[in-house]
This record gives structure tokens, C-alpha cells and sequence, in this order.
């Protein structure tokens, strides 16, 4: 005789799975037409690979070449506000490109608050620390978030919590993520108490959007679902 099934622990799955989708999907990853994880649309395409870079780079230079910091900050908020106003004028979607704009305004008021081009950096550390601490509860729990949003692109929902090969698999995967916020962190903060400006946003430059979707791409592979071998 079956036993019947626990009409809680039904309704908590149910819930769940909803959570593991909504997560999911607002989280702007996806698969390309092959079935391949679409790095690219997962950093907003070129464009959004511009809006995350530029403003940065403008900051820099203005900083490094003209040396005031009220021009720097005038300069980097101008070049997020063009992305945003251009968005909206074609009528595309601007969420990405208001993200950037309130990031560039957060760093633009801790530089403008602490009165060195330095702290327009400090933003950078809480975010990546953030990332750091939540992945990792995540993981602790057994519900690491890059393998809940990649179980739902690959089409596994939550089932893959429920095998203990996948499971960790995506504990893998997430933890490859972790590293990159850490590497981070142990990467920039000595250039930031060393206060070498030009050295430190050139490092978050290139740790930025580039290495996130390399990571995801690296992630995505090391997690994939291995074939199972025939019998005997």
C-alpha cells in the first residue's frame, strides 16, 4: 500500500519551485538557440557590457589626466545618464541602464561624501563582499543560487536538488562564483590601502563584466549534466 504524500511538504515544494523560477528569470540569464548559456544577453549584450564599463573608464581618465575630482564624478554620471536617456528614447528596456546609473550615483556620493576619487571604489567592496556572503549562506543551506537558476535554464526546475551528483555539481559551480567576488576583494583592496587610483580602476575594469562572464561560462560547463555510461 502507497503512502499518501505529506500535503505540507507538497505545498512547500510547490513553493519552492515557484521561488527557485521567479529567482530565476529575473535574473536575465538564459540559453541561446543551441542550448548554450547565453553569456552575452547574461551582461546586457555590448551595449550593457558599455553601460557597466564606460562610466568607470570616463571616471578614470578624467581622474588620471585632469585630476579634479568634481569633473571625474560630473563626467561619469553624465555618460550613465546618456545610456539611460537613449534607452528610454527608442523605447528599450532600461532597466540595466537605470542599475548602472543609481550604482555610478552610489559611488559618486561616497566619493563626493569621503572627498577623494579612492572611495568612489568603496561601493565596489560592499557588493562584492554582499555577494560573497549571500552565495555562500546559500550554499551552507544546500541551495546554491547559481545552480537554482541554472537548473531552471537547463529545464531541471528543482529535481536536481534531489540527486546528489547534481547537487553538487551547482555547490561547485556557485562556489566558482564566490571566488571571483572573493578574488576581488583580495585583489583590489591592497591597491585600494595602498591608494594607487589609476592601478586600482584599471583591476576593477578588467574584473568587472569581462571576468563575470567568463565565470559564468566556466561555471555553466563545469556543471553540465555528465552522460550517464551504458550498462555493462
Amino acid at each position: 500500500m502507497s503512502r499518501p504524500e505529506d500535503p505540507q511538504r507538497e505545498e512547500t515544494s510547490a513553493r519552492m519551485h515557484q521561488a527557485a523560477q521567479d529567482f530565476a528569470q529575473r535574473s536575465g540569464l538564459r540559453r541561446d538557440e543551441s542550448g548554450r548559456l547565453d553569456v552575452l544577453s547574461a551582461v546586457g549584450g555590448w551595449r550593457g557590457v558599455a553601460e557597466s564599463l564606460l562610466p568607470g573608464l570616463v571616471f578614470l581618465v578624467c581622474v588620471v589626466v585632469v585630476g579634479e575630482l568634481s569633473v571625474a564624478l560630473t563626467a561619469s554620471l553624465a555618460v550613465a545618464a546618456v545610456f539611460t536617456l537613449v534607452r528610454l528614447a527608442r523605447r528599450q528596456p532600461a532597466t540595466q541602464a537605470f542599475a548602472g546609473l543609481v550604482g555610478v550615483g552610489i559611488c559618486a556620493l561616497f566619493a563626493r561624501v569621503g572627498g577623494e576619487a579612492l572611495d568612489y571604489y568603496v561601493w565596489g567592496f560592499v557588493t562584492n563582499a554582499v555577494g560573497v556572503v549571500v552565495l555562500g549562506l546559500s550554499a551552507a543551506a544546500g541551495w546554491p543560487l547559481l545552480g537554482v537558476v541554472y537548473g531552471y535554464i537547463r529545464g531541471e526546475g528543482t529535481d536536481w536538488h534531489l540527486q546528489t551528483a547534481r547537487r553538487a555539481a551547482y555547490q561547485r559551480a556557485n562556489a566558482l562564483l564566490i571566488a571571483m567576488f572573493a578574488a576581488r576583494l583580495a585583489v583590489q583592496l591592497p591597491l585600494f590601502l595602498a591608494r594607487d587610483v589609476a592601478a586600482l580602476g584599471i583591476t576593477r575594469l578588467v574584473m568587472g563584466a569581462p571576468l563575470y562572464a567568463a565565470v559564468l561560462w566556466l561555471a555553466w560547463l563545469w556543471s553540465r549534466p555528465r552522460p550517464v555510461p551504458p550498462a555493462g
